[in-house]
Parts: structure tokens; C-alpha cells; sequence
């Protein structure tokens, strides 16, 4: 519910600020990165803050590596979705057909949302997210839940504890 809610707060920053930009004759994907990236740091900061509890077993400073590195890997699918969406059109068409220029780039950013919400999701409720194994256990039914030994054992063994506990054990310059 958290993250669909930053998600739609970002996604009305991130929209708002594309169509202003493009009203102004911008090229497409100079106002998607832009808009892109001043609703990445909103999300940033709102998602570590309301969304994704802090993972004791991992430094800051990997959080903040995965957030961005994932983000930069949004980007890219943002970027080639909406370059594709209008790809066909003219070279001139931000200027001579600006209405259809900005309704297909409209399009492609729907559907870019749509997939880098989906990555997004998927990659910070993996790494991030520090219940997503207890949170998945509330989903089984009787006999089939973990016993917290069992929880603590996968928890243990999951890429995410792994990859924080490294991270805490390499923290540059003592950030932990």
C-alpha cells in the first residue's frame, strides 16, 4: 500500500514534470531522464522512509548502491521504451507534429512506467525489503508456515543477507 502510494506521488511528479518539459519543444527523452530522475530522488527518499524497513544486516551505503543501481537500470527501460514509441516519427516531429509527438510519448511512458514499476518492485523487495520472508510466510497456511527457526535459517541463507553482511564487513571508510 506504501509503495503504491510514493509510486504515485513520484509518478505525478515524474508526469507533470515530462509534460511541462515537453511543452516546451524539449526533446522526449531529455524530459523523461530529467523527469525521471527529480521523481527518483522524491522516491528515494520517501521509500526508505515509509516503505522499505532498514535491513540491520546490510550498510547504508549497499542500500543506497541497490536503490541506484536499480534505478539506473529503470532508466535505461525508460528510456528505450519511450525512444521506441516515437522512433517512427520524423526527426522534426517535436516541433511539427507536437500534439502526436507528445500523445505517443505519453504512451511509451505509460507503458515504461508500467515496467519499471514492476522491476522496481520486484528488485527492492528482494534486496531491500527486510520482511519480505516473514511477509511470505503469513501467506501459508497451517502447517505448511515456517517455524521461526526455519525463517532465521532462510533468512540466513538469502542472497540479501549474504550480499548485506559483505556489504557491512567491506564498508568503505567505516560507513556502516
Amino acid at each position: 500500500m506504501k509503495f503504491g502510494m510514493v509510486g504515485g506521488i513520484a509518478f505525478v511528479i515524474d508526469y507533470g514534470l515530462m509534460n511541462l518539459l515537453l511543452l516546451t519543444h524539449m526533446h522526449n527523452i531529455l524530459a523523461t531522464s530529467i523527469s525521471f530522475f527529480v521523481s527518483l530522488v522524491f522516491n528515494y527518499l520517501a521509500s526508505m522512509k515509509f516503505v522499505f524497513k532498514h535491513r540491520p544486516d546490510m550498510a547504508r551505503w549497499m542500500e543506497i548502491t541497490i536503490f541506484f543501481v536499480s534505478s539506473f537500470i529503470g532508466w535505461i527501460m525508460n528510456e528505450v521504451i519511450v525512444w521506441i514509441s516515437t522512433s517512427w516519427m520524423p526527426h522534426d516531429s517535436m516541433y511539427t507534429m507536437h500534439t502526436q509527438y507528445i500523445l505517443w510519448t505519453n504512451i511509451g511512458k505509460l507503458v515504461a512506467t508500467v515496467v519499471v514499476m514492476v522491476w522496481n518492485f520486484a528488485i527492492r523487495k528482494w534486496l531491500l525489503d527486510d520482511t519480505h520472508t516473514n511477509a511470505m510466510n503469513r501467506l501459508r497456511r497451517g502447517s505448511a508456515k515456517l517455524t521461526e527457526a526455519e525463517l532465521a535459517a532462510k533468512r540466513e541463507r538469502s542472497v540479501a543477507h549474504r550480499l548485506g553482511m559483505w556489504s557491512i564487513e567491506h564498508a568503505p571508510f567505516g560507513w556502516k
